[in-house]
C-alpha cells in the first residue's frame, strides 16, 4: 500500500512539474511577444530585422554557456529560464541575454569570460531543473577551447617585450595538463583538456602592454565554432 502511494505521488509530482514547465514557457513566450510588439518595437526589430537573427545563437568568442550546457541546438528548448543557475553562482559570473540581442535565446544564461570567468564551482549544474545544464566532473567541462595568439603573447615575444610571463599557466585550474609550458617556458594549450573556463583569458596581462594595442593573448572559442575553424584550418 505504501509502495503504491509513493508511486502515485511520484507520478503526480511529475505531472505538476510538466505543468509548471509548460506554464513557464507559455509565460516567457507571451512576454517575448509582448516585448517584440510593444513600445520598443522599432528599436528591437531594428536589431532583428533579419529573421535569421531571431533564431541565431548569441554564443560566440568569450561569450559562453555555463558548464555542463547541452548542445546549443537544444539549449533554447531545454532551458526554462528559471534563473536558478545565476542565483546560486557565488561569483556572479552568470548573466542572461535580453531580447534585443538573443531572440529565441532570450533570458538564457551566459558567461562573459573577460568580465568574470567561470571558476568551476559546479553549483549551477546541481540546481538546473530542466537538463539544460548536465552534471559532470570539472575536468570534463567543455564550455569552449582556449586559443593562444602567439603574436600578442608577451612570453612568446620575450626578446621584444623583455617579459617572461606565466600568468595563464599559474591561474589555470588544470595547469600542466590543459595549459603547459614548453622548454623555453612559453605557454601552449592542450585542447583535449581545456575546459574553456576563461580564467586564463581573464587574467592575461597582454592587453596592458603597448605593443598589444589593448588585445588579450588568449580568447575562448565555443567548441562548435572551434571545430569549424579548425576544419577550415583557420586556427
Amino acid at each position: 500500500m505504501k509502495e503504491r502511494f509513493t508511486k502515485n505521488s511520484s507520478i503526480k509530482n511529475e505531472k505538476v512539474d510538466t505543468k509548471k514547465r509548460k506554464l513557464i514557457k507559455a509565460t516567457i513566450g507571451a512576454f517575448i511577444s509582448g516585448t517584440l510588439f510593444g513600445c520598443d518595437k522599432k528599436e528591437i526589430l531594428g536589431k532583428l530585422k533579419d529573421p535569421k537573427n531571431i533564431a541565431k545563437s548569441p554564443i560566440t568568442v568569450n561569450i559562453l554557456r555555463p558548464p555542463g550546457a547541452v548542445d546549443e541546438r537544444e539549449f533554447a528548448q531545454k532551458c526554462i529560464r528559471c534563473g536558478r543557475c545565476g542565483e546560486v553562482c557565488p561569483y556572479n559570473c552568470i548573466k542572461y541575454f535580453d531580447i534585443k540581442e538573443a531572440g529565441v535565446f532570450t533570458f538564457t544564461p551566459y558567461i562573459n569570460v573577460l568580465e568574470k570567468p567561470c571558476y568551476l564551482c559546479m553549483k549551477c549544474v546541481e540546481v538546473c531543473p530542466s537538463g539544460a545544464l548536465v552534471p559532470c566532473e570539472k575536468e570534463d567541462v567543455r564550455m569552449g577551447i582556449a586559443v593562444l595568439d602567439r603574436v600578442i603573447c608577451l612570453t612568446w615575444n620575450m626578446y621584444e617585450t623583455g617579459i617572461l610571463c606565466k600568468t595563464c599557466f599559474n591561474v589555470c585550474p588544470f595547469s600542466g595538463k590543459a595549459l603547459k609550458l614548453d622548454l623555453h617556458m612559453r605557454p601552449y594549450i592542450d585542447e583535449n583538456y581545456c575546459t574553456g573556463c576563461g580564467i586564463c583569458a581573464y587574467a592575461c596581462p597582454a592587453d596592458t602592454h603597448p605593443r598589444s594595442k589593448g588585445k588579450k593573448a588568449i580568447y575562448i572559442m565555443p567548441v562548435r565554432i572551434y571545430k569549424k575553424k579548425k576544419k577550415e584550418k583557420k586556427i
